[in-house]
């Protein structure tokens, strides 16, 4: 007897991409991306998260792709309605500039959703292999599911991959849409280096300096990010380590833990549950 493979399965692309540990390095080129965003910059001041625990935004959000993914359809549920009922709370007017910022909003929850997607893609395509457009658009279509959990209005986003990427192009673009508060501040120094945890600290330099310096040209250029022909060179040759020793490496070190555990349930403990097993 298997176990619940949830909403998606192991064939589909949200496995195949979101169950790779280099993926997770685009969890922090997302944090960046979304930090620029001075409504969601607004959101994350209101509930203090990155001055009580700079990671718990990093790891709310990368653990609820994770459950939704990996996790049984109850689960995947349950998380969704957790950060729903959290959104709740989070509006009011945005000291910076004066607009109104609303958790629950169309357009500022699409920007998280897109964010995290192109740079999951993006990170898989370097570290793994390059995708078809269809495979691309698979993943895009699955992962709308994702987005209509966490309440996004599935028939106002861009029905393609290139186009959700293209949506953020043309907004980045736009005055003022992108700016450098004190969140993005807060989010740079924290991606820079510190605090981090202790698991992750010997390998952090390597996943901040490739976060940082595979954002597009709009948000280099918020966070003060010069690109040099040297560090193009580093970037090419850290993304190429990672691609080259990835297949030589056993299913838990190239794994994230939640694919592992999603697999188990499949195979031999049906009635494993991802909120007992899995972490980030």
């Amino acid at each position: 007897m298997s176990g619940d493979p949830g909403y998606f399965g192991p064939e589909s692309m949200m496995w195949k991409v979101n169950k790779e540990i280099t993926v997770l390095f685009g969890g922090a080129r997302a944090l960046l991306m979304h930090a620029a965003h001075p409504l969601i910059a607004a959101g994350a001041r209101q509930t203090s998260f990155y001055q009580r625990d700079p990671w718990k935004r990093l790891i709310r959000t990368l653990s609820l792709q994770n459950s939704v993914t990996f996790g049984t359809k109850e689960e995947a549920n349950e998380s969704a309605t957790r950060i729903n009922r959290l959104h709740e709370v989070i509006k009011g007017e945005d000291e910076i500039t004066g607009d109104i910022y609303d958790a629950l909003d169309h357009e500022q929850l699409l920007w998280v959703h897109a964010c995290l997607q192109l740079s999951s893609i993006y990170f898989y395509e370097q570290t793994v292999r390059k995708l078809s457009e269809e495979e691309k658009n698979q993943y895009h279509r699955e992962n709308m599911l994702s987005a209509k959990l966490v309440l996004i209005d599935i028939e106002s986003m861009p029905n393609t991959h290139i186009g959700l990427k293209e949506w953020v192009k043309n907004k980045s673009v736009e005055k003022n849409y992108l700016l450098m508060t004190d969140v993005a501040k807060d989010v740079q120094d924290i991606i820079s280096g510190g605090p981090v945890p202790g698991h992750i600290k010997p390998i952090w330099p390597f996943i901040s300096f490739t976060a940082f310096n595979t954002l597009p040209e709009e948000f280099k250029e918020i966070y003060g990010i010069k690109t040099t022909k040297l560090k193009s060179l580093i970037l090419k040759f850290n993304l190429m380590l990672l691609k080259t020793t990835r297949p030589l490496l056993p299913p838990f070190f190239r794994l994230i833990p939640p694919a592992r555990w999603a697999k188990q349930r499949l195979s031999k403990y049906p009635d494993l549950k991802f909120s007992d097993k899995a972490k980030i």
